[in-house]
């Protein structure tokens, strides 16, 4: 899940030796899963804890699936495809997880539903501009789509979101206020994109 805020030649090194395990990357991608959706059920059972460490584990298999790939020259793009499925699985796995570890709350005078929705929508909103803004042919040069950016990309939210949980543990009000925090700056994450699609893109 971090990994598009690490150098990809530090990583290959560190994981390298794994490759040896003679996994595929595909199957590395499939077992980040596995920790996700035990830490849904440990947010689930109220360890905030517990489950932030299983989500950060998964995060860290995450990452080897690159570097296996690349260390092995099986990179391809459909298991960069399956990848990036996966991650957006597990960023939603999260998402209920603590949707389930608040359970009723309010901030603001909003309810937490409102808060997770607009966390939900910011989250798909973000990926979605720079694919649709490729798939319709608005911006055709991938140097340009990458540099769309934003406030907040996947790695900044879940980076915020996870520095949340870990406050959260000695007071819920924090993991409030990250999950507020995140939504709108998601949301304000898409404005950007979107405006950079409009002002870039081709007429």
């Amino acid at each position: 899940m971090l990994k598009a805020r690490l150098d990809s030649k530090d990583t290959d090194r560190l994981v390298r030796p794994l490759a040896a395990l003679g996994l595929s990357p595909t199957a590395w991608t499939a077992v980040s899963i596995l920790p996700a959706l035990a830490g849904l059920l440990m947010l689930y059972r109220q360890q905030l804890l517990a489950g932030l460490v299983l989500f950060v584990a998964s995060g860290l298999i995450d990452m080897i699936d690159g570097a296996v790939a690349r260390a092995t020259d099986q990179a391809t793009t459909r298991g960069a495809f399956i990848d990036g499925v996966v991650d957006r699985y597990v960023e939603m796995l999260l998402y209920l997880g603590l949707y389930f570890y608040l359970g009723s709350w309010e901030l603001f005078s909003i309810p937490g539903e409102v808060w997770f929705l607009l966390l939900i929508f910011g989250a798909v909103m973000t990926s979605f501009v720079r694919a649709y803004a490729d798939h319709r042919g608005l911006i055709k040069d991938a140097a340009e789509l990458k540099r769309m950016g934003g406030l907040l990309e996947r790695g900044e939210r879940l980076l915020l979101l996870y520095a949340g949980m870990v406050l959260g543990v000695f007071d819920s009000q924090w993991l409030m206020l990250a999950i507020a925090a995140i939504a709108l700056l998601a949301n304000l994450t898409v404005l950007q994109r979107i405006a950079f699609a409009v002002r870039k893109g081709r007429i």
